[in-house]
């Protein structure tokens, strides 16, 4: 915002809009790793935690991601079209049914249909959150509160985990090394991991109930062409001569016919397709680095590392308890040093602690020192690769097609996440735990070449001023000016 001087902003409620968005993120979290300790319980209730079942287990887990991308597809084609907020209180409810659907479900296949209608809520969630945060936020916070979703998704990570933990051990009569047979039979193959679903329900309707109390986003009220809706967002976050810039400054991005109308051709422009075919690969890095595969098979994991189940939940929960504190630092340090140096300084963490994970499994270093290495690497993961990819995702793309292009690369995101989440057990079975981890190294590898090579620094700058320096000075939409490289060197 330029010819002013730093406004005022009513900080209470913007943390107000923004902590509310940020509870499809924590829903998100929750939905996204119960499956992981609810799996031992329910691949025994449905009969397929045996051997020769792998596909039907990778299904069991990998199910939501279906849905996920299904929801990511969808807010291509209508978030620019209806906005931020609506499609959010619509994820709300689906959360809702999904947590009540799949901790009634009476068969595998019911199980999986619910899954597929929670997963459409958090493809949806995880993409229109931090894009309504980063539209909402002043430049010098930005960073910060799209990084609070990334806190609360870890934070409903570790609630989701504290709840199968706890849950786990209101039956006292399972032995620890129970087998698919008696845990079938037990009170958690019963009843147990419903409820491990079901308790979701509960932030899921407060989620859908607060995000009517909220404003649609202002950037895309400008976008629609609903200025004075707009001015009036920006008036109660800033005042009324913060509001006129931003208006104004908005505005100046997006042309005359480009007002109230969602052109996809803008998509194929040639520099708009560079910043997204970069979001498709930093969308594919995060997957394909590894860590999801530490969340949805952590118990497979730590069982191949000599864990029983009682210690495998609790190994689960300091995950999720590494993870929450890990976010406090990106928070502190996002709008300080910026994102680029942090991505790379999370990859190469990431190959460095994969390769020492992988020697330990491959020379029969178990227990302890696995934990620990993967608790360094959850650490690194959850300070960097986890939370920046949505606020990179937030800033790239110009103010007129900014939610579709988000969605293509979300779509990315989840199709990268399905393919990683399917075919684990055939990929460790065929790998080993050591060749898993050395696999992961490589792309983490792969990863820090490519991001410091051609991913732009977007630190302290507004939205605006963004769009101006990728796609040049625009006066309306930008598509016949000079581009600028998206190539940085930080």
């Amino acid at each position: 915002m330029s010819g002013l001087g730093e406004p005022t902003y009513d900080k209470p409620y913007l943390w107000m809009i923004c902590l509310v968005a940020t509870l499809g993120g924590f829903l998100f979290g929750y939905d996204w790793v119960v499956v992981g300790g609810a799996k031992e319980f329910y691949e025994a209730h449905f009969g397929i935690a045996g051997e020769g079942n792998e596909l039907a287990k990778g299904w069991g887990t990998s199910s939501a991601l279906i849905g996920c991308i299904i929801g990511a597809v969808a807010c291509s084609f209508v978030s620019d079209r209806f906005g931020r907020k609506r499609l959010l209180i619509l994820s709300g409810l689906l959360f809702t049914v999904s947590a009540i659907g799949t901790g009634m479900a009476g068969s595998f296949s019911e199980y999986n249909t619910y899954r597929v209608v929670g997963g459409v809520a958090m493809g949806i969630a995880l993409n229109v959150s931090p894009l309504y945060i980063a539209e909402m936020s002043p430049p010098a916070m930005r960073g910060m509160m799209v990084s609070v979703n990334q806190l609360t998704i870890m934070i409903g990570v570790l609630s989701a985990q504290i709840a199968n933990w706890r849950i786990s051990l209101i039956d006292t009569e399972m032995p620890v090394d129970a087998t698919p047979e008696i845990i079938a039979m037990s009170w958690n193959g019963l009843e147990g991991w419903r409820w491990m679903f079901g308790a979701e329900a509960v932030p899921a309707l407060l989620f859908f109930g607060l995000m009517f109390l909220v404003p649609e986003s202002a950037r895309w009220l400008v976008k629609s062409g609903q200025l004075a809706r707009a001015h009036e967002v920006f008036t109660r976050l800033g005042g009324r001569a913060y509001a006129e810039a931003e208006v104004a400054d908005v505005r100046s991005t997006i042309s005359d016919e480009e007002v109230g109308t969602v052109r996809f051709s803008d998509l194929v422009e040639r520099r708009v397709f560079k910043l997204l075919l970069l979001g498709v690969f930093l969308s594919f890095l995060q997957q394909w680095s590894g860590m999801n595969a530490v969340f949805y098979y952590a118990a497979d994991i730590f069982k191949a590392a000599g864990y029983n189940i009682k210690a495998m939940m609790l190994n689960i929960v300091v995950i999720g308890g590494v993870m929450v504190l890990s976010v406090f630092v990106t928070m502190a340090l996002v709008d300080r040093i910026g994102r680029k140096t942090l991505v790379l300084f999370g990859c190469a963490t990431l190959a460095l602690v994969y390769i020492l994970i992988g020697a330990c499994f491959q020379l029969g270093i178990l227990g302890l020192p696995v934990v620990l290495l993967i608790l360094v690497s959850v650490s690194a993961y959850s300070i960097t690769l986890a939370p920046l990819l949505w606020v990179i995702l937030s800033e790239i793309y110009p103010n007129r097609i900014r939610g579709a292009a988000i969605s293509i690369a979300a779509t990315a995101h989840w199709v990268a996440n399905f393919i990683l989440t399917f075919t684990f057990p055939m990929v460790s079975g065929l790998l080993g735990m050591a060749g898993v981890f050395w696999l992961f190294a490589g792309v983490c590898a792969v990863g820090f070449v490519v991001v410091r090579r051609v991913l732009p620094e977007t630190r302290g700058k507004t939205l605006e001023d963004i769009e101006r320096e990728l796609f040049g000075s625009t006066g309306g939409g930008g598509v016949g000016d000079p581009a600028v490289g998206v190539s940085d060197s930080g």
